[in-house]
């Protein structure tokens, strides 16, 4: 991967984060020039769907294997295994946070029925925490995996690049839902 991509892979996020903003913005001018467009579909014009979380996701990993190989100075021998780990690594904790989810929202719809099974509330409670368990196990697994292809410096950079990368992602994911809400008409 050559320096070159980045600021392609920066320009694609900037377009996640400014697409629900272009729509937002369009929106609004239709409603102050008197509801002239009413008539016409709130649907976006061809060429501009909006863009999917799965998409948003993709871009933003690819912005951060970029970050990553850059902050950790990554050479291009341990680059191949590198990204086969980290992959791993994002993967596994989708799928867990998924998976979590999941039966925190079975958890959720359980306790506000009128009558509660205590037995299947008891089996919910144990999957979490046997996932919980397994997920702990298997990220420990694979940043062992990591750190047999970084030195001590790469492995510390990281960790503070992951935690960079976390801060970037919730950003984005705010600025965005700004973005989305409508603005009070004046």
């Amino acid at each position: 991967m050559s320096r070159r991509l980045t600021p392609m892979i920066v320009c694609l996020a900037a377009v996640t984060v400014f697409a629900p903003a272009r729509a937002g913005f369009a929106q609004q001018g239709a409603a102050r020039q008197g509801g002239k467009n009413q008539s016409q579909s709130t649907t976006p014009p061809a060429g501009e769907r909006p863009i999917s979380p799965a998409e948003v996701r993709k871009m933003f990993d690819s912005y951060a294997l970029m970050q990553a190989q850059e902050q950790l100075k990554i050479s291009n021998e341990q680059f191949p295994k590198f990204l086969m780990q980290y992959k791993a690594l994002q993967e596994l904790r989708r799928k867990s946070t998924q998976e979590r989810n999941q039966i925190i929202q079975e958890l959720r719809k359980q306790t506000g029925a009128d009558t509660v099974d205590e037995a299947q509330l008891k089996g919910r409670l144990k999957a979490l925490h046997d996932l919980e368990e397994r997920s702990h196990v298997d990220v420990r697994k694979a940043y062992d995996e990591l750190d047999k292809l970084l030195d001590v410096k790469q492995q510390a950079r990281f960790r503070v690049f992951e935690q960079q990368m976390d801060q970037r992602m919730a950003q984005l994911v705010a600025r965005a839902r700004r973005s989305a809400q409508p603005k009070p008409v004046k």
